[in-house]
């Protein structure tokens, strides 16, 4: 029914690899892989194991690191800043992602501070408060302010900080409605 992407048949006339067109194929690949999604050096090292040897892989992470397009601190700051432009998230769930990266902890930290420099995790928690209040109203109800506080548990904010903000926003009342005059 489907046909497999690789031949079946022996190619008999097709030379065996040499060690400089093995290296030229996985920095290839390596530029491809990297031009689809940024990637940190272990990501990229993982990726290149799949279909070349350690040692060639290990020659073009040494080529890419010299020219420059692998760098694991300027990935770190990129994807910390894109998630937090894209999807409000606490310190927590950024650090759990960026560690899943395989980054080291120091970029890690680094990264942090550099992102919530630009914005506050309170101002993060405020706009992703404001958005789900808009989708699913205020928490009327006990067991309403008990799900938003879990929302923004598992978004990764601030224990003290959600349970603060689901506090004041439990409390309010609705002022979306004009007096009747």
């Amino acid at each position: 029914m489907f046909r497999s992407r690789k031949s079946t048949q022996p190619q008999a006339d097709k030379p065996p690899a040499t060690p400089q067109t093995a290296y030229e194929k996985t920095l290839a690949r390596a530029f491809r892989l990297l031009a689809a999604k940024p990637r940190g050096v272990a990501r990229l090292r993982e990726r290149l194991l799949e279909k070349a040897d350690e040692p060639i892989v290990e020659q073009v992470i040494a080529r890419l690191l010299e020219l420059g397009y692998l760098n694991d601190e300027q990935f770190a700051a990129s994807f910390a800043r894109s998630r937090l432009t894209f999807k409000p998230i606490g310190k927590t769930r950024l650090r759990q992602d960026l560690k899943r990266q395989q980054l080291d902890n120091t970029t890690v930290q680094q990264a942090l501070e550099n992102a919530y420099e630009e914005q506050s995790e309170e101002s993060l928690l405020d706009r992703t408060i404001e958005k789900r209040l808009r989708l699913k109203g205020a928490p009327a109800s006990r067991e309403e302010s008990k799900k938003l506080f879990d929302y923004l548990l598992r978004r990764g904010f601030a224990y003290d900080l959600v349970a603060r903000k689901v506090r004041a926003v439990s409390r309010k009342p609705d002022f979306d409605e004009e007096p009747a005059e």
